[in-house]
C-alpha cells in the first residue's frame, strides 16, 4: 500500500495515546452563563437578532449572518439573554458577544425545515448549510456555504475529507470516525451531490488503521468515494499539503483550493453538514479533546458552543498541578491562553495543558546554518533567511523571497536546534505585509 505524502514536514511525539481510546462523552455546561462571540468565523461578524431580557430556546438563531461571507449563530441552551457586550475570546481579544443565562431546561426550538435529500436542489442544500451557520471546524472558521459555492462548480474534480488530524494530542476527529463513521460518509455524499463531476476522497493518516478499515468497508459500494492512506507526518492535514498528497495538484497563497479543482472540509464540518441537511439541526455543538500532561483525566467531550473552557477542564478532573502552558487547539498551531475563562466556539478543537512551558524556558541563539528548517518546510522556503528579513522589516525582500507562501505550521521553529522563533517572526511579517496591502486598496 503506497502511503501518500509531500516534501518536508516533521515527525513529532503525537500524544494521542492519552485520549485516542477515550469514547466521546456528552458534557452539559456547568457554568450558569454561556458566551457566544459574534465573530466565530472568517468574514463579517454576525448581527444580534435578540435583545437583552429575551428568552431563547436551544437551536434558536441569536445572531444573523451579516453578508455572504459570514455565518449565523445559534443558542445551544434555553435561557435568558443576559447581556450583549464585549467578552474575551481564546486569542485574548475583547470581542462583541451574546451572553445567555442557562435555565437548565434545554427546551428546543423547531429544527430548520428540510426535505428528503433526493428532493432538494443544489441551491436548497447550500441554503440549509448557510442557515445552519456551519463554518470550517478545523480551525480556520471559513463559512462552509461560501466554500461550497465556487465560481465554476463543474470544474470541481475532488471533494476531500480531511481525516488526517495531524496535530499532536488531538483525537476528536479520530473518535468521530470510530464512533460515527456513517455520518461522515453520508455528509460527504451530500457534498458530492453539489458537484456531479467530482470524486470523494477520505484522506486518513496511516496511524489510524482502524479508521481506514471502517471507512473502506462503508465505501465498498460507493463508486464515487475512495479512501486514500497518507503517511503520518506533520502537517499532513494542512490544506495545501493534503491536496498535493491526494491529487498531486499544487496551490499557492494566491489561489483557493477550488482553483485546483478541489474542495476540502474536515471531519467535524462534514458531520455538521449531515446534521443540518438530513436532520435540520444548526451548528451548536462540537467535539473537543481535553488533554496534555497537566490534565488529570484526559478525555474527548461533545460540548455545547458557548460553554466555558473552565467547565471542560473541571470535567477532566482539573490540573494535576499548576500548568506551565495551556493551549487552545493543537500545540503546533493553537493559541496559548493566559485565561481559561473563555468560551467554546465553532472552531474550538482542543484544550492542551502542559506541565512546563518549554518555549519560554528555551533561550534562542544564533543560527548555526544547519539547514534543518529548510528541509522541514512543507512550502519549500528558507525560514532562517525569512526570519532574518522579518527582523529587519524589509517587506519588499520578504515578498520577493516568497514569505507569503508560509503556512505558519511551526515546523521550522520545532526543528531549529538554535531555538529561534522562526515561525513567530515570519507570521508577524506576513501579517504586516497583508495589512499594508489592505490599506492601499
Amino acid at each position: 500500500m503506497s502511503n501518500l505524502s509531500f516534501k518536508g514536514g516533521i515527525h513529532t511525539y503525537d500524544g494521542k495515546d492519552l485520549t485516542k481510546d477515550k469514547k466521546i462523552i456528552d458534557l452539559l455546561p456547568s457554568s450558569w452563563e454561556l458566551v457566544y462571540p459574534l465573530s466565530q468565523h472568517i468574514g463579517a461578524p454576525a448581527e444580534p437578532v435578540v435583545n437583552i431580557g429575551d428568552r431563547v430556546l436551544r437551536g434558536q438563531k441569536i445572531a444573523a449572518a451579516n453578508g455572504f461571507v459570514s455565518a449565523n449563530i445559534y443558542s445551544s441552551v434555553s435561557g435568558t439573554v443576559k447581556a450583549i457586550e464585549p467578552r474575551r475570546n481564546v486569542q485574548g481579544v475583547m470581542t462583541p458577544s451574546i451572553v445567555i443565562a442557562n435555565d437548565d431546561f434545554y427546551e428546543s426550538a423547531a429544527p430548520i425545515p428540510v426535505k428528503p435529500i433526493a428532493e432538494m436542489t443544489k441551491e436548497e442544500v447550500i441554503a440549509v448549510i448557510a442557515e445552519a451557520g456551519i463554518v470550517g471546524m478545523g480551525g480556520a472558521g471559513f463559512p462552509t456555504h461560501v466554500k461550497l459555492s465556487p465560481k465554476n462548480p463543474e470544474k470541481i474534480h475532488y471533494v476531500i475529507a480531511n481525516c488526517a488530524e495531524c496535530e499532536p494530542y488531538l483525537t476528536s476527529d479520530y473518535r468521530r470516525m470510530i464512533e460515527e463513521p456513517e455520518k461522515l460518509v453520508a455528509g460527504l455524499k451530500i457534498i458530492l451531490c453539489l458537484f456531479e463531476h467530482a470524486k470523494g476522497i477520505l484522506a486518513v493518516e496511516d496511524n489510524k488503521p482502524d479508521c481506514i478499515r471502517i471507512l473502506k468497508d462503508l465505501c465498498i459500494d460507493e463508486p464515487r468515494i475512495s479512501v486514500k492512506v497518507l503517511k503520518t507526518k506533520y502537517p499532513q492535514g494542512s490544506e495545501r499539503q493534503l491536496i498535493y498528497a491526494t491529487t498531486q495538484r499544487a496551490i499557492n497563497s494566491t489561489m483557493l483550493p477550488a482553483d485546483a479543482g478541489c474542495i476540502v472540509n474536515n471531519v467535524d464540518t462534514i458531520v455538521a453538514i449531515y446534521h443540518a441537511v438530513i436532520e435540520g439541526l444548526p451548528l451548536m455543538e462540537r467535539i473537543v479533546t481535553v488533554t496534555g500532561p497537566a490534565i488529570k483525566y484526559p478525555q474527548n467531550y461533545r460540548v455545547y458552543t458557548g460553554t466555558c473552557y473552565d467547565d471542560l477542564i473541571e470535567a477532566a478532573g482539573g490540573f494535576k498541578s499548576h500548568p506551565g502552558k495551556v493551549i487552545s487547539g493543537g500545540p503546533m498551531m493553537g493559541f496559548a491562553l493566559f485565561d481559561t475563562h473563555v468560551p467554546v466556539t465553532k472552531s474550538s478543537s482542543a484544550i492542551v495543558a502542559f506541565t512546563d512551558d518549554i518555549v519560554s524556558e528555551s533561550v534562542a541563539s544564533a543560527c548555526i546554518n544547519c539547514g534543518r528548517c529548510v528541509e522541514a518546510c512543507p512550502s519549500r522556503l528558507l525560514p532562517s533567511k525569512l526570519a532574518d528579513i522579518a527582523e529587519h522589516y524589509d517587506e519588499e525582500k520578504f515578498v520577493s523571497m516568497n514569505g507569503l507562501e508560509c503556512v505558519e505550521c511551526g515546523c521550522c521553529s520545532y526543528i531549529c536546534p538554535a531555538k529561534r522563533h522562526l515561525t513567530q517572526e515570519i507570521k508577524m511579517m506576513r501579517q504586516t505585509v497583508l495589512a499594508n496591502r489592505k490599506k492601499k486598496k
